[in-house]
């Protein structure tokens, strides 16, 4: 004789509830499932006939029932499962942030994931997972440059104001020299990689012939500049280009010079006082960033010097005046800016490993 299974009942507000469940297109299929499952018991159907409606096991259904006698609505959710042991927990992760914070080991200069997957006796993987989370790159780089200067603020306001509201009837210009420019001549093109990208391709041997040395006056004002190619660097050479630029300068019209602390712009005293009308602001020591011509020495070797070649220095000449005639037309100028620094980031802690 078959066993029958045992009636079971429910409130209205419960079987409506399996009722929404059973008819759910957003609830999770199991969900619905379910609740078509316990409905078919509460409507008296056979275990194996709700189990052959729904093509699962009668077991599946008996559990289901009996969860749903015992809890309600509660009992058709699915219990707390403990799933695997945790090999590299939250232990591993501290041993893993305290290995980075102490020096590296013999023989190498910063840690990598191998380094200090060995020294926790752990998995590189497990150790580059932690890192993931924490947003720790090892091999990635930023750099600062803070100015030990005791006269920083004064310096530094000095040369700011002269940026954002220069004098009435003046020029505010930005000297610097770029020294040791290379002519360099090696074979350059276009080369495809096994991957099929096309990338710009070097040959490893080049020759030198020879350096020049670039003087630059940047007009903040305009953003125009004007240069002087040279082939020493000598304090000769940059009171040279300076009297070119006075000359250059209407005679009524003050210049107002913002300079770094290079030794061939200091000492200059008898030439200033030959000139009345210039005056000299020196960036705080560590602090060339100041200094806007900077910027345009930038612009200057990724589009004219950067993976190019010269057959000559005649050749490196004629490039670095081709370029400062076809940059000031167009020259505008530069909206300077700097990021901030806070002591924060400085601190030889894990925080600086972070993105």
């Amino acid at each position: 004789m078959p066993r029958v299974a045992p009636k079971i009942t429910c409130s209205v507000e419960v079987r409506a509830e399996l009722e929404r469940r059973a008819a759910s297109r957003t609830e999770a299929a199991r969900t619905v499932e379910r609740a078509r499952m316990i409905l078919g018991c509460l409507d008296g159907m056979r275990v194996q006939d709700v189990a052959s409606s729904y093509r699962t096991r009668p077991n599946t259904v008996i559990k289901w029932r009996d969860r749903f006698v015992d809890q309600g609505l509660p009992g058709l959710e699915d219990e707390a499962r403990p799933g695997a042991r945790k090999v590299y927990g939250e232990d591993f992760r501290l041993r893993v942030l305290a290995t980075l914070e102490q020096p590296p080991p013999a023989g190498q200069a910063v840690w990598d994931g191998p380094a200090v997957a060995t020294a926790v006796e752990g998995s590189v993987h497990a150790v580059w997972r932690v890192m993931r989370r924490e947003g720790i790159c090892l091999q990635r780089q930023r750099s600062w440059c803070i100015s030990t200067d005791k006269e920083f603020a004064t310096k530094a306001a000095d040369i700011v104001g002269l940026y954002l509201n220069p004098p009435e009837n003046a020029l505010v210009i930005s000297i610097d020299e770029k020294p040791s420019i290379q002519a360099l001549e090696r074979t350059t093109g276009y080369v495809e990689t096994d991957n099929g990208k096309i990338v710009r391709g070097f040959k490893s041997t080049y020759k030198r012939h020879g350096t020049l040395n670039l003087f630059v006056a940047l007009q903040v004002a305009t953003g125009k500049v004007t240069s002087r190619i040279t082939e020493t660097k000598r304090r000769v050479d940059f009171l040279g280009f300076m009297d070119a630029i006075v000359a250059e300068t209407a005679p009524d019209k003050e210049l107002h010079v913002i300079l770094d602390n290079y030794c061939t712009h200091k000492k200059c005293d008898a030439w200033l006082a030959l000139h009345p009308s210039v005056h000299f602001y020196f960036t705080p020591t560590s602090a060339n960033w100041l200094n806007q011509v900077e910027i345009w020495f930038g612009i200057l070797s990724r589009k004219a010097l950067r993976g190019a070649s010269f057959k000559n220095i005649s050749a490196l000449r004629q490039a670095i005046e081709d370029f400062v005639a076809a940059y000031n037309p167009a020259a505008t100028p530069f909206r300077w800016r700097k990021r901030e620094a806070h002591g924060s980031q400085l601190r030889n802690t894990i925080c600086n490993l972070r993105n």
